[in-house]
């Protein structure tokens, strides 16, 4: 069994620390936040997973050196925002070599890296893995069978991530293709905000299977641009981590559309929410993506437009509709 740091005490690292608790592996979990702290200590449950309980043999702490200290693996679970910023702090205590996975979802906005490429650069003594896939927290810590993608440009560092995650109910593949694996999981956010603007609207299942079909295409296109293998986006950590997030109850970037398509603005919007909506942040960046590789996103942009410069939802799905005709490919 292995000691294990997980770094951030939200829901998916919780949901995390719990199944990697449940194989017999030692868990540390780190929050920035004393008070969340300790009334993890004192509850064993997290807020957001009322009907969870977090066993006793799991530690919490606020300390970034006692997380990290003599730890085979350390799971990166903060906000994609936090990524840089968590990252730079942990650079005192991170060892050569030392395994490290991140499993937020994002693009920074500001130099449009992706979230490993910001973890190598502030920690480029690590080695470095991404884990993604369609994996709502709140199923994983009831148990429920989940299927996630390790990646990693090294073999052995991916096989390893996979060797200490994967269980009965928490099946785990590998790649090599990590750039693949967290364009999807980014930009699958900003697609998922549009599906529940729909929903806001009132439109309907057609309507909902269009946008994830188009939304993989625009995903597909500027992934592959980028580098990313055509495989990558027909998998777990593309359209199957696009699927779940445009139709799930779980998803908080279905929800926060689902107020924008209703009427309310996207800062309202994230506010009802309550929980970071990864989307909104990699919307700007995806964009500027697209943009930078010139490939065609009108879905993507049309969220843009919906959510910085006050669009009517209405307006931009008639666009998306009467764009120029064209074949399926383009």
């Amino acid at each position: 069994m292995a000691d294990i740091g997980i770094i951030g005490a939200g829901t998916w690292g919780s949901a995390l620390g719990l199944l990697l608790s449940d194989k017999g592996h030692r868990v540390t979990m780190w929050s920035a936040v004393e008070q969340e702290v300790q009334a993890l200590r004192e509850s064993r449950r997290h807020p957001n997973l009322p009907d969870v309980f977090l066993p006793e043999s799991m530690i919490f702490t606020a300390s970034l050196e006692e997380a990290m200290a003599q730890k085979e693996l350390l799971v990166l679970a903060v906000p994609s925002i936090y990524v840089r910023t968590t990252a730079h702090a942990m650079a005192g205590w991170c060892k050569k070599d030392q395994l490290i996975v991140n499993v937020a979802k994002g693009i920074e906005e500001s130099t449009l890296m992706t979230l490993s490429q910001v973890m190598e650069e502030e920690l480029p003594q690590a080695k470095a893995a991404v884990l993604s896939g369609p994996s709502h927290a709140e199923e994983v810590a009831r148990g429920l069978p989940t299927t996630c993608v390790a990646g990693a440009h090294d073999p052995d560092t991916a096989s390893r991530v996979q060797e200490l995650f994967m269980g009965p109910f928490f099946r785990v593949y590998t790649s090599r293709d990590v750039l693949g694996i967290e364009i999807g999981g980014a930009l699958k956010n900003v697609i998922a905000l549009g599906a529940g603007i729909a929903d806001g609207l009132g439109y309907g299942d057609n309507t909902k299977a269009a946008l994830i079909t188009r939304g993989i295409h625009e995903i597909a296109g500027l992934g592959m641009k980028m580098g990313g293998n055509f495989e990558t986006f027909g998998g777990l950590s593309g359209i199957g981590d696009l699927i779940v997030t445009c139709a799930s109850i779980h998803s908080r970037n279905r929800r926060a559309g689902i107020l924008i398509g209703k009427g309310y603005s996207m800062e309202e919007a994230m506010e009802e929410v309550h929980m970071v909506v990864e989307g909104v942040h990699s919307a700007k960046a995806a964009k500027l993506l697209a943009e930078k590789y010139q490939v065609s996103m009108p879905i993507v942009e049309q969220v843009n437009l919906v959510l910085f410069r006050g669009k009517d939802p209405a307006e931009g799905v008639k666009e998306l509709m009467m764009r120029d005709r064209t074949s399926e490919g383009l």
